[in-house]
This record gives structure tokens, C-alpha cells and sequence, in this order.
């Protein structure tokens, strides 16, 4: 262990400053096949020429006297299919998003080539056939509100012919953008009838109607406590207005999801100390890009309340807060009692009550630029203040600009898996966070680590995002993927990662470096100590291995830190966010260095 140790590097520059206030905001800132629809990869083996060109405007243009078309394609607004005759409903509805999805990437055009297989080999349709798939691909369109006109249709051998079909969609919202809000606060405060009255738009009868629709299980159910989490969508058109299931009779999360201009998605997590650690891995893990806050006038400001603050204050996360319950009891004396929490040494947030629409704007583009924190005063029971806080998460930004997002878009793709699921037909899902890069279907990518390690090879079937399927997935953005059926799975477990392509080979460690600061702890931390660690969606016990400059650590203290993993390894890299917390003790920090297991050939 001591010659280990000697790898430890407690010069190392890792760009984590120290500020005199420790207890602030310490850290800086393809398709597949079937029997009527086929896609086939026929001849898959040989090379293709150049016969696509670019116009001025980007689009490809393809050259059906060549004979063949480039391989298909996943990302852009151009799609193979060998034939469309007669698809079931559920294959109809996922060609119906396949389209959704090209018109998105041509801004509102989408390019089809039937008669043509993946590989761009033109196979060709009888005339039957070709009249029949150009029907199909009519209705589909007509499902989403698009027109198709065929731009060109080209006979081949034995009366064979393939179509070029240009499908357009007059936009009228283009983009969606999406933020992501936690939602925190004590067992009995109300979070779970906020979001049941906010995504169904119905008032609650002040006995927890409203939050039935948000419970997982039946335990929830009988108990009236959350335990694990669960996401819901509120949307907004381009007008502002709000889009939920009580926008029509028959909507669907897909459908308010097409609908909306701007979607928020709330996690709801457990206020319930039980389940802290289940709460904390979901604020690390799914990198919400706000939290809220809720707290009942009723109770005021409990243990359970400083607890998640102090955790969305240690992660450095932009927050607002809910005032609830305000029909049964006022909430002068709770929104004092958050004016003195929020402006003490530790915290120095402002508070903002807002109180009319304009103030509700305001706040919301704001909010993280001027380091207040939006106070509402709201009622589930009579509907009161409901309305800003709808026009507050209308104006609210996700807070990441294109440039950054861009960047991590160009990265090697990391998808940090959070939850695993088992469904019927479909094997095994795994739901998170994709950190960077872009995720498509049919990608090869490599799960793990495994006990030793190392990384399995694995291909993404299917994709769904805001509970509807969805081909593509990009940076910031979280989603649930199905695997190929026929692949062999290693057991899966929440903390992994799914890896893209990368130079090197990509190893799990036991052993990793990290400059932390300690937020509080009641005597010392020394060598030895035992602590749950939080690296996005990792939670393992870790012991500290080493102290850097020192024999213990103390509130407020700062220093590189060596954490051994006491059960399995785990993927870390270098700046990657670290919290760490052992009942009221919490800390935060930055990796700083790590130590694979194939280089290091521990445990």
C-alpha cells in the first residue's frame, strides 16, 4: 500500500480554488427489419462510390444512374427503406417517429429513397409494391401533419423501380429545449401533489388526490411517501401556454412532447430520510439543471429541508423554492424563517418572493446571473400562485450555452447508467444520463466495468425519451436504451457507464486522487474513514487511503484526498464531482487523478 500511495500527486494542479468560505458554493462552476417493412442489408460487402453531392444548402442529391447510393446515413434528414407494405400498428407508429425525427434533423424536410437497402444497394419494388409503400409513406406523413411529393421515380432491371421522395413539414417549432428540475423537500411537504396538479392540471381535494398518478409502487400508494424516483413532463407551445395530459382527451407524453416548444421534466425524489441516499444519487447522477425546493407552511424549515439545501449548496446547483399548503395556514412566518436561512455567512443567496407575473419573469431570467433565489407561495387545494410558477419555468433557461454544448457533443460518447429495468419482450433497459457525445440506435458501445475491471461490448437496440421512443440522443440530455436481444449482457448495475469509441481501453479503478473540502463534520476525519461517495451515478462505500499535508481533516479544512472503493471498481476521471457523506458529515471535490486497475494491478 505504501509504495501505491507513493503515486500519489499532492502537487498536482486541478484548477478546485479555495475560497475563505468553505461552506458556500465552494466548486466552480438504423432501422431495424420486419416482415412487411424491410431493411435490408443485402450485398453488404461491397465498397460504395461517391455518388452523393452537396447542393449549396447541405443537402445531398443521389445519382440513381450509378446504381448505388452510400451506405444510409443516421444522423441527417435522408432514409432508406427497401419496401412499406402493409406494417402493423406498432411498426406504423415507430416509422411514424423515425420520420419525426428526419424532419427534425432538415428542419422541417426529410428525404426518403424506397426501393433501397441500408447499404444503398437500389433492390427496387414492383410496381405493386411501389404503389403500396408510396401510400404508406403518404399516411405516415399525413400523421404528423406533412405532405410528400415524389421528385423522381427510376425503373431498373425486370421492372423493378426505386422512388426519391421529398416529405416536408412546414415547422412551426422546430426545437425543443429541456430542463430538467429536481424536485426536494421533507416526506409530507407536498412534492408529489405539486407535480400530480402541475402535469394533470387538476387541483387536489386536500386529501392527496392529485398525487396518485406519481407513485411507483403500491407501497407509495398506502403510505403516501415517495421511495424512489420518477419523472414527469410539463410542456410549453411556443405561445407560452401550457401543454399537459389535459391538453386534449387523448394525450400522450410523445404527443406533448411533439407539441411543446420547451419541455421541464421534474424528478420527483424521496423527502424521507430512508431514502437520502437514493435522493443524493439522482441529484449526482442525472445533473439536474435546477432544484426545487418544496416546504410546507405548516412545518416550516425541518431538519429534512437544511439537509437537501445544504446538498444543492454543496453540489453548486441554482434552486428556487415552494411554499405549499398556503390555504391551510399562512406562510409569513415559513418565508421568514427561509429569508434567514438563505441570507446567513454560509449561504448569502437573495430571496425573491414573487407575487405578480412580472416579478415571476423576472426571476426566471435572473435568477442564476444575479444569485437570487424565487421564493412562491403557492396552494394544490385552491390552485392560488400555481399560475407564476408555470410562467416562471416558461422563461427558465437550462443554463448551458451552445458552445459548451456543442463541445461536449463532439466528445466520445458516456452514458452514466442510474436505473435498470426488465420488460416483457424487451429484456433488460437501462435508464440515465448521456454526460457527452451522441448516442444513436444500432450503435456498438462497451458496458461496464466488471468485477475485474474491464469494459463488455454491447449495441443500443432502441432508444425513449420522455417516455417515447426516439432514435437519437444527444449530450446533457437523459434517455432509457434497450439492448439486441441476441448479445450476451454481463450482470448490470447502477454506476456503470456505456463507453463509445475511444484510443485507449477504458479500465475501471478501485483507487483515485481528489482535492476535497470538508463542509462539516462534528470532531475529524483521519485515515481510515469509512464515507458513501457520490461520482455522478456511482454510490459505493470508499475508505480514505491517505491525507495529503496532513494526519486529519476537519470543517472547512481543505486537501488532497486517496479513496480506495471498497466493493467493486468503478469508471472515474479526472474533473469529474465528488460528494461524499457519512450521516451528518458532507464533503465536496474534483478528481484528480486516478489509477486503473490494468496499470496498477491492485486487488
Amino acid at each position: 500500500m505504501e509504495s501505491f500511495l507513493s503515486l500519489f500527486d499532492p502537487n498536482q494542479d486541478d484548477g478546485f480554488d479555495e475560497e475563505p468560505e468553505i461552506n458556500g458554493n465552494s466548486s466552480g462552476g438504423g432501422s431495424s427489419s420486419s416482415d412487411y417493412e424491410m431493411d435490408a442489408n443485402a450485398n453488404e460487402c461491397s465498397p460504395y462510390s461517391a455518388t452523393a453531392t452537396a447542393t449549396a444548402k447541405g443537402n445531398l442529391i443521389f445519382d440513381f444512374e450509378q446504381g448505388i447510393l452510400p451506405p444510409e446515413p443516421q444522423l441527417g434528414n435522408v432514409e432508406y427503406k427497401l419496401k412499406l407494405v402493409s406494417p402493423s400498428k406498432q411498426r406504423f407508429e415507430h416509422l411514424v417517429t423515425q420520420m419525426k425525427w428526419r424532419l427534425r434533423e432538415g428542419n422541417g424536410e426529410a428525404i426518403y429513397e424506397i426501393g433501397v437497402s441500408d447499404a444503398g444497394y437500389l433492390q427496387g419494388l414492383s410496381e405493386k409494391d411501389m404503389n403500396a409503400s408510396l401510400m404508406t409513406l403518404k399516411q405516415m406523413a399525413h400523421h404528423l401533419g406533412a405532405s410528400t411529393s415524389v421528385l423522381r421515380r427510376k425503373t431498373i432491371a425486370a421492372r423493378r423501380a426505386v422512388a426519391e421522395v421529398l416529405v416536408r413539414k412546414i415547422p412551426d417549432d422546430q426545437h425543443n429545449i429541456e430542463v430538467r428540475v429536481a424536485v426536494l423537500g421533507g416526506a409530507d411537504a407536498g412534492k408529489s401533489t405539486l407535480l400530480g396538479v402541475l402535469t394533470q392540471d387538476e387541483l387536489d381535494n386536500g386529501h392527496g388526490r392529485a398525487r396518485l398518478n406519481m407513485f411507483r409502487h403500491m407501497h407509495e400508494i398506502q403510505s403516501g411517501r415517495t421511495s424512489c424516483i420518477s419523472h414527469e413532463t410539463l410542456g410549453f407551445d411556443a405561445l407560452g401556454n401550457v401543454v399537459n395530459y389535459k391538453y386534449n382527451e387523448m394525450m400522450t407524453a410523445e404527443e406533448i412532447s411533439d407539441r411543446s416548444s420547451k419541455l421541464v421534466t421534474f424528478m420527483d425524489l424521496a423527502g424521507h430520510r430512508r431514502y437520502m441516499r437514493t435522493t443524493v444519487q439522482a441529484l449526482s447522477g442525472y445533473s439536474p439543471h435546477y432544484a426545487m425546493l418544496v416546504v410546507s407552511a405548516g412545518s416550516g424549515c425541518n431538519e429534512t429541508t437544511e439537509e437537501h439545501l445544504a446538498i444543492v449548496r454543496a453540489l453548486d446547483m441554482p434552486f428556487f423554492i415552494l411554499v405549499t399548503k398556503t390555504d391551510i395556514t399562512s406562510p409569513d412566518a415559513t418565508v421568514q424563517e427561509l429569508r434567514t436561512l438563505l441570507t446567513n455567512i454560509g449561504c448569502r443567496k437573495v430571496p425573491f418572493v414573487v407575487t405578480n407575473t412580472d416579478e415571476a419573469i423576472s426571476a426566471g431570467s435572473n435568477q442564476v446571473s444575479e444569485n437570487i433565489v424565487p421564493i412562491f407561495c403557492v396552494s394544490n387545494v385552491t390552485g392560488t400562485g400555481l399560475n407564476l410558477v408555470t410562467k416562471f419555468l416558461y422563461v427558465l433557461s437550462p443554463g448551458i450555452s451552445n458552445a459548451e454544448k456543442d463541445r461536449l457533443e463532439q466528445e466520445s460518447c458516456e452514458f452514466q447508467v442510474d436505473e435498470i429495468f426488465r420488460v416483457t419482450d424487451v429484456g433488460p433497459v437501462v435508464g440515465g444520463l448521456l454526460v457527452q457525445g451522441v448516442l444513436i440506435e444500432n450503435m456498438p458501445l462497451k458496458i461496464g466495468p466488471l468485477p475485474n475491471g474491464s469494459f463488455h461490448p454491447v449495441s443500443v437496440n432502441t432508444i425513449h425519451r420522455n417516455k417515447a421512443p426516439c432514435r437519437v440522443v444527444r449530450a446533457g440530455q437523459s434517455a432509457s436504451l434497450s439492448f439486441t436481444m441476441d448479445q450476451e449482457l454481463p450482470n448490470l448495475r447502477s454506476g456503470m457507464v456505456l463507453l463509445g469509441d475511444s484510443p485507449d481501453e477504458p479500465y475501471g479503478t478501485f483507487f483515485f486522487q481528489a482535492k476535497v473540502s470538508v463542509l462539516f463534520h462534528a470532531t475529524a476525519i483521519y485515515v481510515g474513514f469509512q464515507t458513501t461517495v457520490h461520482i455522478g451515478s456511482i454510490r459505493q462505500t470508499a475508505v480514505i487511503r491517505g491525507i495529503m499535508g496532513g494526519e486529519k481533516l476537519g470543517t472547512n479544512d481543505c486537501a488532497s484526498v486517496m479513496f480506495e472503493f471498497v466493493g467493486h471498481p468503478e469508471y472515474v476521471r479526472p474533473g469529474m464531482r465528488i460528494l461524499f457523506r457519512e450521516g451528518t458529515s458532507k464533503g465536496i471535490g474534483v478528481v484528480t487523478q486516478v489509477f486503473p486497475v490494468n496499470k496498477t494491478g491492485t486487488k
